[in-house]
């Protein structure tokens, strides 16, 4: 175990690890790049190469990147406390190797399924662990400003790699070439992982130490206490969980169903490309000063602006029949998922103590990509009985009702400067 006078050794902030901190965005960057290759590619292949004609058939992809993803966010937290950070982000890039050829070459929808399944997993081992370490390195004082640093690297990358994609596919076709692109980041990602970066275990063992009164009690917690205090005992932990998994409900929405509505009102290749990247890309920017910002003003009403933000973008989307419109919309989309997503890691950092922070941050992005599974069957369903625009309809309202229950259940988080 850290001593006290150890943990003063090892030093925490964004200034002091500032070069390992920018390294792992960097590398965040490219597991962003991984998914946003199939953002405007996958919807429009699994129905002009694959002929699936049911929505809930070709958003079986989302299904299974989503369910396991969620699963792998979970054992990334355990595996991370157990044999450290990097080893898990290595372990993710080495998972990855065939996804981009199965994409490029798979012969049937079930080598696209497969190559899904390998994504999801490859994100929830890197993704989780590079939120897990800028959480060590960072220290308490500026948690909001590195999760926005960090999910604006994710996500600004998935948007110039939908558009990337849809420009090369509007030339080149649907594949292979789109998926070339996902293949060089891979290369780099995992030579990076392994040559470059470091280990930030002894940083969340140094401010444990820093609390040594409760860091004992804190540590016998077992993963099952954690899993219960995260999902339903604690109403801040708990009400972070929920909008967690609406707000990626939002995305598996807005990655399967919406290219599909566009599609169906003749936008070309290349404009559903553009709009595919626009929300990611409003969601990646914005969150640069939505995390600084929670770190001064709080994180509870941002996240309930957010959620109430995302609702109304969504209607627009159900309502608008124009590119103009569904620009508007999608970049609104943006903006209120950028209040929410630093906001609600920070939330689950501020209240998680460094014993079991990791454990919690894997409940947490369990239940949050899971809404890309549920977000996926739902969409899915909805739209093969009823059609696209209810099923749109249906997720503004849930959306909706998360951030009223953010507004009742939530506590503020934010540390009180000493």
């Amino acid at each position: 175990m850290t001593t006290y006078t150890e943990a003063r050794a090892v030093r925490l902030g964004l200034r002091a690890n500032l070069a390992q901190f920018s390294l792992l965005v960097l590398v965040n960057a490219l597991v962003g790049g991984m998914l946003g290759q199939e953002r405007t590619v996958l919807p429009l292949l699994a129905d002009d190469v694959f002929h699936l004609s049911a929505h809930t058939a070709a958003l079986t992809y989302i299904l299974a990147f989503g369910s396991t993803k969620a699963v792998t966010n979970f054992v990334a937290g355990t595996l991370s406390d157990r044999y450290g950070r990097k080893p898990v982000l290595v372990a993710g890039w080495l998972v990855a190797l065939p996804v981009p050829a199965m994409l490029a070459w798979g012969p049937s929808w079930g080598w696209i399924v497969a190559a899904n399944v390998l994504l999801g997993v490859n994100q929830g081992l890197t993704w989780s662990t590079t939120v897990i370490m800028k959480i060590d390195l960072a220290g308490p004082e500026r948690r909001g400003l590195a999760m926005g640093l960090n999910e604006a690297a994710g996500y600004g990358a998935v948007a110039a790699t939908a558009m990337a994609t849809g420009a090369i596919a509007e030339h080149a076709g649907l594949r292979p070439e789109p998926f070339l692109l996902g293949a060089a980041y891979l290369v780099l990602a995992l030579g990076l992982s392994v040559f470059a970066v470091r280990e930030t275990r002894e940083h969340a063992r140094a401010e444990a130490a820093l609390h040594p009164v409760r860091a004992v009690a804190e540590g016998e917690l077992t993963t099952g206490q954690v899993a219960r205090r995260t999902s339903f005992a604690d109403r801040a932990l708990s009400a972070a969980s929920q909008a967690g998994m609406v707000n990626n409900l939002n995305d598996a929405l807005a990655w399967g169903i919406f290219p599909l509505l566009f599609a169906a009102h003749g936008l070309s290749v290349a404009q559903i490309g553009v709009l595919a990247a626009l929300y990611p890309a409003v969601w990646g920017a914005g969150q640069l000063v939505t995390g600084w910002w929670s770190d001064h003003i709080g994180r509870k009403h941002l996240i309930t602006a957010g959620m109430l933000l995302q609702a109304a973008a969504i209607a627009l989307v159900a309502e608008g029949t124009t590119f103009p419109a569904w620009a508007a919309a999608q970049a609104l989309l943006g903006l209120g998922t950028a209040l929410v997503y630093p906001a609600l890691l920070a939330v689950i950092g501020d209240v998680a103590h460094p014993a079991w922070r990791a454990r919690a941050v894997g409940v947490y992005r369990l239940w949050r990509d899971g809404g890309f599974a549920v977000g996926a069957l739902l969409a899915g369903v909805l739209a093969d009985a009823y059609g696209l625009t209810t099923a749109i309809w249906t997720v503004a309202a849930l959306t909706a009702a998360s951030g009223l229950t953010v507004a009742v259940r939530m506590y503020e988080t934010r540390p009180t400067p000493p």
